[in-house]
């Protein structure tokens, strides 16, 4: 049971305002939000002096590995990471050893969930070529979303059975999440990279295999699918400049019937970066150029991205250290999530009231998550304290991932989290995250 604390005098970010005030945690909840909180609460108190205080970010795409792919993360342990990094909400993705095809393995990892993740948390249910049955018994009041694969990436999930996807967009009563990359494009230019290069190739290879075209074509028919059914239908990781065309900025969140993500490496890295970092930012779809990466920095200032999440997906060291064709794509991220956003603040690329719209306050619309993504009184408290002042260097001894790796390694960021509460216990203290502490299951108002 989370005790009564008072957080005093910190600068409060959140929908479009920063201003100083003092907030009350009371039952696991926002009790109030005043600049002169009274004496009368006996309460814990926290001095904010300095610090940003805002929502817990909420990432709609992480792969936590659990089940069967436990020795490359766990939910304990990626969950731990999620909350030093003040990442306070989840929602996991189905590609794990078996794949959440079925109502009772998509509530096995729920239940799992609930016994060690310190983190709130939301699990997908898959699509395959041949589960439509079970896909449609998904409760969209407590599961995020339904996750199809319109190409093949970590996890044999590939939907390519057009009918199948014709079914599952005019039948599906709840929101559909899609990795977009055509299939036919990437296994052609897979081939021909493969018969030039063989061992000798490089991860700069991959924005030429995983290049622009496999991802416009596919978003662009998935889109086209949307349309045509009416379906709510969100795309993952936006990584080119000419996708965005696909996406509307000029009318509010919560009326969009189509909405889309970008992710930290998108927003972080280019394709020069795989000269020195390698497989290490070897993900799907891939790190493309510096014009990509500008023109989805431009979209989401401009929201024609909606949200901004990380893809989290962890391999093992050994794993990445293989040649490039047999190295597994992805990587983790979700400890550094705001650290990166705050240094992109620094950096002058997006306002501080941007960066807490994109990882707090929209996926929380788009979502329709209940009680969740917003500092106000009654909600739920998940809170993050910021302190921009106190830089933080990313080593391996402050990594909490079970991988032990990071693309960030050696990056100085000039932010730290100082403290995140989650359903307004204290969950990490700036050094230790609180083993004790238990999210809840994320429940989604879709009425």
């Amino acid at each position: 049971m989370s005790e009564t604390t008072i957080i005093r005098n910190a600068q409060l970010i959140n929908e479009d305002r920063i201003y100083f005030s003092d907030l009350l945690i009371k039952s696991g909840r926002i009790e109030r939000i005043d600049s002169e909180i009274g004496l009368k609460y006996k309460a814990n108190e926290i001095n904010g002096d300095g610090l940003k205080l805002i929502p817990g970010a909420i990432d709609d795409q992480v792969h936590f590995r659990e089940p069967g792919l436990t020795h490359k993360g766990e939910i304990a342990t990626e969950s731990a990471a999620a909350v030093a990094g003040g990442v306070t909400s989840f929602m996991e993705m189905p590609n794990t050893v078996p794949a959440a095809l079925t109502q009772t393995l998509l509530e096995e990892k729920y239940k799992r969930a609930s016994e060690c993740s310190p983190a709130n948390y939301s699990f997908f249910m898959g699509a395959s070529n041949d589960n439509l049955e079970e896909v449609l018994k998904t409760d969209s009041s407590r599961v995020c979303g339904i996750k199809v694969f319109m190409g093949s990436s970590t996890g044999n999930m590939l939907v390519d059975n057009q009918e199948t996807l014709e079914q599952l967009f005019s039948k599906a009563h709840m929101l559909v999440a899609a990795h977009c990359e055509d299939e036919a494009t990437v296994r052609s230019n897979f081939k021909e990279y493969k018969d030039k290069y063989g061992d000798k190739a490089t991860a700069s290879l991959h924005p030429l295999i995983r290049n622009e075209e496999a991802c416009y074509l596919s978003s662009s028919r998935a889109v086209a699918l949307a349309k045509k059914y009416g379906t709510r239908f969100h795309v993952l990781h936006i990584s080119t400049a000419k996708e965005l065309e696909l996406f509307s900025n000029d009318i509010p969140l919560e009326k969009k019937l189509i909405t889309a993500e970008a992710c930290i490496h998108h927003l972080w890295f280019s394709e020069e970066d795989y000269e020195s970092k390698g497989n290490l930012i070897k993900w799907n779809p891939a790190i493309k150029k510096i014009s990509d990466r500008d023109a989805i920095r431009a979209a989401v200032n401009t929201n024609r991205i909606d949200i901004i999440a990380t893809d989290h997906a962890p391999h093992t060291w050994e794993e990445k250290q293989l040649n490039y064709f047999d190295a597994p794509s992805g990587g983790p991220l979700v400890q550094h999530s705001i650290q990166a956003m705050f240094e992109l603040h620094v950096q002058g690329v997006f306002s501080l009231e941007k960066i807490v719209e994109k990882i707090s306050h929209a996926p929380a619309k788009l979502f329709r998550i209940k009680e969740r993504g917003f500092l106000r009184e009654g909600y739920h408290a998940d809170l993050v304290l910021v302190d921009p002042n106190k830089p933080q260097k990313v080593s391996k001894q402050n990594l909490l991932y079970k991988c032990k790796w990071s693309p960030f390694e050696g990056q100085t960021f000039s932010s730290s989290i100082h403290k995140t509460f989650v359903n307004g216990e204290l969950a990490f203290d700036g050094e230790n995250v609180n083993s004790n502490v238990r999210g809840m299951r994320l429940e989604f108002d879709r009425r």
